[in-house]
């Protein structure tokens, strides 16, 4: 495949994509980067790097992995990295489901029943709205919507690069925003909670604390996305030039309809099998303390994921006789999966450095020292916010983990914001936006590899240059966009949640 793109490049995203893509093969790539973490824990150790944990008391230094113990983890845990590797495995089921969907025509005859009554101006908006509404399922968005993202525009001839683009931005860039209420929510407010106990044990923290402002931020990520992708990505990626055939709208013939019809009718008895287990407070489907946040099918979105996309897949391809018997809908299963050889391969390297990061400390040292920066600066509100939302950005280049980070850093600035009269609420809300804004553009980020292979199915030329060159816009625009929403609801005094005040009073 050659070339994608008609026009040429210029300037500095130019440099980025040329620098980033002259680099070695992107799994060599992250067997340099775990080499050099070993190289890193070696130095770390000998020169005695060390901080305090915020949230424990206990002194953290650097584990020599080039020591004895080190590199007799590394060997016996390899397998164990590669395999327990999280996106691994939700990748893999997935794709079953949703390979049965795609092979049996499912997909793109709903794509092109969608498209046919969608206002072309309106496409772009949708994409990266409907990705940042997919945090709502966990991680479906990076299986799901940013591939569709690319079939999308390729389906109205626009490049499918450019989708991949908008749909990313969405689902990574805007990872905090919503306008509901995400499993992120309690499990944040939980450890902003525990940070805030440190002044006041009595302190209490919903789950809905940052809810005005997270439901705001969607619209406002949402349209700044729309901006970026029209006015910088889709001119600098120019027209699509690959040999993939391309997507042909067509109205979906009577048979299509009548198999979508009946695949509407597994959707409807599978979201009706999910209500009867949620709805009533004993629910088959609900966790063990009743909730519905941390009931399975949240929590295991995945597995229902390959349950309704496989089942609608199959009643789809045996209603248009594309599928004749069972062997057929493994056959489906099988095709999907041939795409993913390569991913597989870039994994295994992947997951071996980020297992040797976490275990030599260096992202958890960077984290608490730069807190302790960050504390000890004499400044006011505003520059503080704004200072901790750059800081948060950073460290998820290292740290991709809300939680973890924020178990690091929240014992930190909630008692901070605290002691200068301000809510633990309002610390939260400045995190998560500095928590969103840069996983787009760092090879640390769990499905960054996927992410490569979705480039790489219309360029095969894609590297770590290309996607951080085209997610660069995004992630600048994102941070200016949306810290200045928050400084603006600071300035204005907007209550960041139902009943939730930005002043604190000891």
């Amino acid at each position: 495949m050659e070339n994608v793109s008609a026009t040429p490049k210029k300037g500095f995203l130019n440099i980025l994509e040329k620098g980033g893509n002259a680099l070695p093969h992107p799994a060599l790539l992250f067997g340099m980067f775990a080499l050099a973490v070993l190289f890193l824990s070696l130095i770390g150790s000998l020169l005695g790097w060390s901080g305090t944990h915020p949230a424990t008391g206990e002194q953290i230094d650097v584990i020599n992995l080039a020591s004895r113990d080190g590199i007799q983890r590394i060997l016996l845990q390899m397998v164990n990295n590669y395999t327990s590797f999280a996106p691994l495995g939700v990748v893999m089921v997935a794709l079953l489901g949703i390979g049965v969907a795609e092979h049996s025509g499912l997909i793109r005859t709903a794509i092109n029943a969608m498209l046919v009554k969608t206002p072309a101006k309106f496409i772009t908006f949708m994409v990266v709205f409907a990705a940042i509404l997919s945090t709502i399922a966990g991680d479906l968005g990076y299986i799901l919507i940013i591939p569709l993202g690319g079939v999308i525009f390729y389906s109205v001839g626009r490049n499918p690069l450019v989708g991949l683009s908008a749909a990313f931005a969405g689902v990574t860039g805007g990872f905090s925003a919503n306008i509901v209420i995400t499993s992120l929510d309690p499990l944040l407010a939980g450890l902003t909670q525990e940070a805030a106990h440190i002044l006041n044990p009595d302190y209490v923290v919903l789950p809905t604390a940052n809810y005005f402002f997270m439901a705001a931020s969607t619209f406002v990520i949402a349209i700044i996305g729309t901006f970026v992708t029209v006015r910088w990505v889709e001119p600098r990626l120019g027209k699509y030039t690959g040999d993939l055939p391309p997507e042909i709208i067509e109205k979906p013939t009577d048979l299509e309809k009548k198999g979508m019809k009946r695949a509407g009718w597994v959707f409807l008895a599978w979201f009706a099998l999910i209500f009867a287990g949620l709805i009533p407070e004993n629910g088959f489907l609900r966790a063990d303390d009743g909730s519905i946040l941390h009931s399975p099918v949240l929590k295991g979105i995945v597995a229902f994921l390959f349950l309704i996309m496989a089942s609608a897949g199959a009643v789809y391809g045996l209603t248009i006789g594309k599928y004749k018997s069972g062997g057929d809908v493994i056959a489906g299963m099988t095709e999907n999966f041939k795409t993913i050889a390569a991913y597989l391969v870039l994994v295994f390297f992947a997951a071996q450095f980020v297992a040797w990061f976490r275990w030599s400390n260096l992202g958890l040292l960077l984290a608490i020292n730069g807190a302790d920066f960050l504390r000890n600066a004499d400044i006011g509100l505003i520059p503080l916010v704004i200072l901790f939302v750059l800081f948060t950005a950073f460290i998820n280049l290292f740290i991709g983990s809300a939680s973890a980070k924020w178990a690091i850093m929240g014992p930190v600035f909630v008692p901070i914001f605290m002691l200068l009269g301000y809510s633990p609420e309002l610390a939260q809300a400045a995190y998560r936006v500095g928590d969103s804004l840069t996983g787009i553009i760092s090879p640390m980020m769990s499905f960054f590899a996927l992410i490569i292979v979705y480039y790489q199915k219309y360029d095969k030329k894609a590297g770590i240059g290309t996607i951080i060159a085209s997610m660069m816009p995004y992630s600048l625009a994102f941070m200016i966009g949306w810290t200045l929403l928050l400084v603006i609801w600071i300035l204005f005094g907007i209550p960041l949640g139902p009943g939730v005040s930005m002043i604190y009073t000891p």
